[in-house]
């Protein structure tokens, strides 16, 4: 609620929380990294030897294979972000393609060295097993007081990820309240601190409920499988769009189009259907207490109604 009442209050405090933190959380995965690798503990060969009693079964490894890739979607998920405050940078059609493009590097170096580390610590059985990898990697490399080192990354992961999520997602409500998809009230900016505050304030209590309703792991995997959903619909959107509106300005280019696209979509595809199937595996093995996907799917259906009531009553509001 700290973080709420910073991103109710100003903007550039709550863009600066977001930078510091970043920084902090680079600092920290860099300094784990060269910390293990340099250790002197770990095997190379745990980069090239198997689990024990592993088996080849492909479509076994297809579906564990895209399961595993929730978790690293969950990191990289934030990418798209920045397009939620375009309306309150400067030049943003340059500056939206360079910041994408320099943090998605970014990302891919530092959590591609940070999985090296693991992995050059930690047999692949063994990882497999772990519960914490990380910590259980960092003991064995630096001793068993480096394990706090793990507990205050996580701290600052956090405290960084809940930061730019109602930094940016409560512009996804301002702008649907502006568009008269939602309460008009929730549209309305700050006229002192010059922020979309009422917005601000239902994405945080909205999130502490959600935090309180259930497990991490369940609201995480709901999360990342409903946003690749949506991403997909998304892409989909812009193609339509584009055959309907062949003459409309378009200011952000699609290198590759239409292939590009299609290939993300192609892929996207393919992971929500295995997601499912590997969730529904899981639920019926007894290995979870319900089907993630599906109740995620379920529960943003219930939102559906509202579309056409809000539609109905503020979309001849619409704010200019």
């Amino acid at each position: 609620m700290g973080l709420t009442l910073i991103n109710y209050l100003s903007v550039k405090s709550g863009n600066s929380i977001q930078f510091i933190s970043t920084l902090l959380k680079t600092v920290a995965l860099l300094l784990l990294i060269f910390g293990i690798l340099f250790s002197g503990h770990g095997n190379a060969r745990n980069f090239v030897d198997p689990a024990p009693g592993f088996h080849f079964n492909a479509l076994a490894l297809v579906t564990g294979f895209m399961a595993a890739t929730t978790g690293a979607f969950a990191s990289y998920d934030g990418w798209n972000n920045l397009n939620m405050v375009a309306g309150e940078m400067k030049d943003p059609r340059r500056n939206i393609t360079r910041s994408l493009l320099l943090g998605l590097f970014v990302c891919i170096i530092v959590y591609f060295l940070i999985t090296l580390s693991y992995m050059y610590m930690l047999p692949i059985g063994e990882m497999a097993q772990s519960s914490f990898v990380a910590s259980d990697a960092i003991q064995r490399a630096l001793g068993s007081g480096a394990a706090i080192s793990v507990a205050v990354l996580i701290v600052i992961c956090t405290f960084g990820a809940v930061s730019v999520n109602l930094l940016t997602n409560a512009r996804v409500i301002f702008s649907m309240a502006r568009g008269g998809n939602f309460f008009p009230w929730a549209g309305v900016v700050h006229p002192k601190f010059q922020t979309p505050g009422n917005a601000v304030i239902i994405l945080g209590v909205w999130s502490s409920l959600l935090v309180l309703s259930g497990s991490f792991d369940i609201l995480t995997d709901m999360f990342i499988f409903m946003s690749w959903l949506f991403y997909l619909l998304v892409v989909l959107a812009v193609m339509v769009m584009r055959k309907k509106m062949p003459d409309a300005p378009r200011p952000y280019k699609v290198k590759g189009y239409p292939w590009i696209p299609l290939i993300f979509a192609a892929f996207t595809l393919f992971y929500l259907i295995s997601t499912v199937y590997y969730d529904v595996t899981n639920y019926n093995a007894g290995k979870s207490p319900v089907i993630n996907s599906v109740f995620g799917l379920i529960l943003t259906l219930t939102g559906v109604p509202f579309f056409p009531y809000f539609r109905r009553k503020y979309g001849k509001k619409v704010k200019g």
